[in-house]
């Protein structure tokens, strides 16, 4: 990559947060025309890099050069002058506006206000991308599903016609259709000249859809490699410094008794749904976006409430009304947005870590802070947080280790049954292997685990048993030797429970 060819360089950038070492003389390019991926385990320094690039933050060394021209961007709105947009993970929607008004905030002013012409020039800019089969710009954004909310936050950039555009796991909370629109999106804009950077952890879409591949490893800049020139392996090598060959090193253990029961659940969206689950068994539930897997840990953890059938926990049946009610019967659920609905981000590790055991953790009302650290203290070394102490604030974690405090607040009240929804979502190969070990020994220690999961090989490999569900229903149920990613998809794709 040459210079004059990058739309944009960045060059020796360092940024540290403290003592930790964010980025240690980290090297990106991305050219007019091209798509750039940036791979890195969590903690890697990929957001950072965004941040930096997208005018969150300011480097403390290196330089920014946009077609060749040093800049300093002081913060986002200069980024956004400059023609260069970056797609947050984990969009910011305003609940009580519309779509229209969501895609257009900050251009209010150049648009006008007007409630009929921003739907209009909304539903205009869905349409011309594709968007609008999955999306209405009336729709308000309390109302939006997260695929949606990200639709959202994508539809906020392209609509300024970027020179520079960066996504961040733009797949994570995406279905197939909605992922099949973004990379021809991605593909037009390529054709449009624009440059692209692109984060992600799926090999599939790097390899689809990138030119090129940047790897960072603990701060540092590593490499660029031609697509065309490396394979799946060596990018591993790369990013995390060792061979990867196996993710998966589960042994089953010694099943105990029942914790689980459910005796055809239903509400407003599961229906008839029978299972159970063993002290010791790690239990999958598989099945397309939109089947009803995360509303079934939702009521299965109190969250949504129960209108038929009955749930059992040790034979015992039980109604619960609310989170609080599952908690107490031994539940620990950890949901798939850990962002929005697990984590107090601008809140430290040892809060967060002891959020579900205050009670045992206080004296009268006073909450003995000593307790609380130690607590925390135990659960960095024990899952290998990384942090640089557990006054650290969650929101600067990385996806990977932010998924192990969820872990952390859960273990902590010594569960029953842990329920698990998405729990490798955005997170890296080495800190996927990490989630992986943690899982096969709480099931070693006589915890009874419920895995919701997308990748099929995840699912696969994790589980003893694997549900799979369509349309709120379970359509079929496979033993670990008998599942394969085509029975379950066979299973996914059930028509019959729809009619």
């Amino acid at each position: 990559m040459t210079e004059q060819a990058a739309a944009l360089k960045a060059h020796a950038i360092t940024k540290s947060f403290g003592p930790v070492h964010a980025l240690r003389g980290v090297d990106l390019e991305l050219r007019a025309g091209e798509v750039t991926a940036l791979m890195g385990e969590n903690g890697a320094g990929k957001s950072t890099l965004l941040k930096i690039l997208g005018g969150d933050y300011r480097p403390d060394g290196g330089e920014l050069l946009l077609a060749g021209e040093a800049t300093d961007f002081t913060g986002p709105a200069d980024a956004r002058d400059a023609g260069l947009r970056v797609i947050a993970q984990e969009p910011e929607i305003v609940p009580w506006v519309s779509v229209a008004e969501n895609i257009y905030i900050g251009t209010l002013g150049s648009v006008g206000f007007r409630r009929g012409q921003l739907e209009r020039n909304a539903t205009e800019e869905l349409r011309r991308w594709g968007f609008d089969r999955v999306i209405d710009a009336r729709t308000l954004g309390a109302d939006l599903s997260p695929a949606q909310r990200q639709i959202v936050e994508i539809m906020r950039a392209v609509i300024a016609r970027p020179k520079v555009i960066c996504f961040d796991e733009p797949t994570s909370s995406l279905g197939d259709e909605e992922v099949a629109l973004l990379f021809a999106l991605i593909r037009r804009l390529k054709a449009d000249g624009v440059a692209i950077g692109y984060v992600s952890h799926r090999m599939g879409e790097i390899f689809q859809l990138a030119d090129h591949i940047t790897v960072l490893r603990d701060g540092a800049y590593v490499g660029t490699k031609a697509v065309g020139e490396t394979d799946h392996d060596e990018l591993v090598r790369m990013m995390v410094g060792r061979d990867l060959t196996q993710f998966f090193h589960r042994e089953p253990a010694a099943l105990g008794d029942t914790v689980l029961e459910l005796d055809n659940v239903s509400n407003d969206i599961v229906h008839d749904i029978s299972l159970t689950v063993r002290a010791g068994e790690v239990v999958g539930v598989a099945g397309l976006v939109g089947a009803g897997r995360s509303e079934l840990m939702k009521t299965i953890a109190g969250d949504l409430l129960v209108t038929g059938g009955e749930i059992r926990m040790h034979g015992v049946p039980r109604r619960f009304r609310s989170p609080q009610d599952s908690i107490r019967a031994g539940i620990g659920f950890a949901p798939e947005e850990r962002k929005a609905e697990a984590l107090l981000l601008d809140r430290s590790v040892r809060d967060n870590t002891a959020l579900a055991v205050l009670r045992s953790l206080s004296r009268w009302i006073f909450v003995k802070d000593a307790a609380e650290s130690a607590l925390a203290q135990s659960y960095i070394e024990s899952l290998r947080i990384r942090t640089p102490s557990p006054e650290q604030l969650v929101g600067r974690l990385s996806g990977g280790n932010q998924q192990k405090v969820v872990l952390a607040r859960w273990l902590a009240t010594k569960p029953k049954l842990l329920l698990l929804d998405e729990p490798t979502r955005g997170i890296d190969v080495g800190a996927k292997a990490e989630i992986y070990a943690i899982i096969d020994r709480l099931a070693h220690e006589g915890v009874a685990v419920i895995v919701v999961s997308s990748e099929l090989p995840e699912v696969l490999g994790v589980s003893d048993r694997i549900y799979v569900m369509a349309h709120g229903r379970i359509t079929g149920e496979l033993p670990r030797a008998e599942a394969t990613e085509e029975s379950i998809l066979a299973l996914a794709m059930d028509e019959e429970v729809a009619a």
